[in-house]
């Protein structure tokens, strides 16, 4: 278990040990008894009580917090990923982030704009959970609501197997489809997310003041 014990650690952005995430922990685990019946709880009320926003806030450390997370009530994949995470520690379960490329074949053309025209989502983030002996992916980005809205396959989660965003959607069409996986991080790794989107933006051949003031000015719309 020593081996694991950097998993469980708080930090400055996997705050669990602050009151509010600690106690909503305590909450959704109540008369569980074995790490994965915890893991699930957890799993389905980051999926479906933290809405899923594309235009949550994102440009600072502070935005990424687990207990801002749990005050604010949405996020997108990066923020969900790290409140399950930080839920996760609170309940003795050891968990880490994960970071990959993705395309995503039915994003709106309001969000391709956004992000450049393309439909590569960079650094998709997802959270992997140590439960009975090994890791296990959890990606808890799309909430029962909006899959429902759009037409997406909801990730379901049981602890046992890998729950990975659906390759397509309900009517079979292509969704999620994953190109680059960055690897995974005991904790909020803000260099390297800030670093690769600043590389990335200048790969598409934008400012990066541009890219972050079309960013602003489509969250507002």
């Amino acid at each position: 278990m020593e081996k694991l014990e950097k998993y469980l650690r708080p930090t400055p952005v996997i705050d669990w040990d602050t009151e509010a995430v600690k106690q909503k922990a305590q909450e959704l685990t109540k008369g569980l008894n074995t790490p994965r019946e915890k893991a699930v709880a957890l799993y389905y009320f980051v999926r479906d009580q933290i809405r899923h926003n594309p235009y949550a806030e994102g440009f600072v450390p502070e935005d990424y917090k687990a207990s801002v997370i749990l005050q604010r009530g949405y996020g997108y994949c990066q923020h969900k990923a790290l409140l399950l995470v930080a839920l996760a520690r609170a309940s003795g379960i050891p968990a880490r982030l994960g970071y990959a490329d993705v395309r995503d074949h039915l994003l709106s053309k309001k969000f391709r704009d956004m992000i450049g025209g393309d439909n590569l989502l960079i650094q998709h983030g997802y959270a992997e959970l140590y439960i009975e002996g090994k890791w296990v992916h959890a990606s808890p980005a799309y909430d029962l609501g909006t899959c429902n809205k759009m037409g997406f396959v909801p990730v379901e989660f049981d602890g046992i197997h890998d729950a990975r965003d659906s390759a397509y959607n309900a009517r079979g069409k292509p969704h999620i489809e994953y190109v680059k996986d960055h690897g995974t991080y005991d904790d909020f790794p803000w260099d390297f997310i800030l670093s690769y989107r600043q590389e990335w933006v200048a790969s598409i051949g934008r400012e990066w003041g541009e890219y972050t003031n079309n960013v602003a000015s489509h969250k507002k719309e």
